[in-house]
């Protein structure tokens, strides 16, 4: 691609290197426009004569159309892709959902030659209509060759995002305090209403029990029937060990233990279990503030029923230091 001066109308079809603003300052035409013979007439008559412009090249694949290619091959789910100004494409949520992101291949993807990818962050909700990701490619023109390696890579190993719908996702939600469920309800009510408002959701289904063993073991049994996506537990007291009351009680209904304590601040005494499919997440402390903890930043892929790891608790580190 090789960028010339040429006659305002000798320029059809071509690609502006630079973009063309009125002597007031306001932009005509934006750089990476395709000029168009309704543009010849525009220019001619705000009295442009010249302008700097290039043409494609064989082998060369224009800056637009190598962008819709790319964000067309890194999403999955509930995502739509729009071209938007500067040689770019966005993707957008088509629903409530959660944005899980591949970050070893982002990264891969971000260090080649050819185009850069800036996401919302991992485990992210994202509301219908909301950006979660925007593609930008090389200027003007992409080697064909290039995109091509790119996008057999996205095909080997793709998608860069998958966009979980989040539904209409019940949560369960056990009060739990040494002497009285009703005291942790009492203190915790509010605030986890204003968590669970905050995450989209509309149903939860509540059970208030005195901490211990055989009636918290109940008590999850009991939410369990009610099927919801996960369980939160809100406990007055603060385990120090996996063996203590909940983690006790969660071993006796058959729970197995994914993760206990979380590089996240606050939050580090979270303790993440499974129950057939069914995440159980218990965090002390964490409800005692609406401040954004390590609930917060699980809930959108648990409430998406994707089955968060230990191994990605672990990760949450790199950013984890909340407040």
């Amino acid at each position: 691609m090789h960028a010339q001066s040429v006659e305002v109308t000798a320029s059809s079809g071509r690609v502006l290197y630079r973009a063309i603003f009125l002597p007031g300052g306001r932009k005509l035409l934006s750089r990476g426009h395709v000029v168009s013979e309704e543009d010849v007439y525009l220019l001619k008559g705000k009295g442009v004569t010249e302008v700097w412009a290039t043409e494609l090249e064989d082998g060369e694949v224009g800056e637009d159309e190598a962008v819709m290619e790319v964000a067309g091959r890194i999403g999955r789910g509930a995502v739509g892709v729009r071209l938007a100004a500067g040689g770019r494409a966005n993707l957008l949520a088509t629903e409530d959902a959660c944005l899980l992101v591949d970050g070893a291949l982002l990264r891969e993807i971000n260090a080649g030659p050819t185009a850069v990818i800036s996401t919302a962050a991992n485990f992210a909700r994202a509301s219908l209509g909301q950006r979660i990701a925007t593609v930008k490619c090389v200027p003007f023109a992409v080697p064909r060759r290039d995109l091509e390696l790119l996008l057999a890579r996205l095909g080997e190993r793709g998608p860069v995002l998958h966009v979980r719908p989040l539904g209409n996702p019940a949560v369960g939600v056990l009060y739990s305090d040494s002497l009285t469920g009703a005291r942790a309800k009492q203190l915790f009510q509010g605030v986890m209403h204003q968590r669970l408002e905050r995450a989209g959701v509309r149903s939860s289904f509540t059970l208030a029990v005195t901490e211990e063993e055989n009636s918290v073991a109940r008590g999850i049994e009991h939410l369990l029937r009610s099927r919801p996506a996960v369980i939160l537990i809100a406990s007055t007291t603060a385990p120090a060990r996996p063996d203590d009351v909940i983690g006790r009680a969660l071993e006796r209904i058959g729970g197995s233990l994914e993760r206990y304590m979380a590089p996240v601040e606050p939050g580090n005494l979270l303790l993440l279990c499974y129950k057939g499919e069914t995440p159980i997440l218990s965090a002390p402390g964490c409800y005692r503030s609406a401040k954004p903890n390590v609930v917060d930043m699980l809930l959108p892929p648990l409430l998406a029923r994707y089955h968060v790891s230990g191994g990605e608790v672990a990760a949450l580190g790199v950013g984890g230091l909340l407040g």
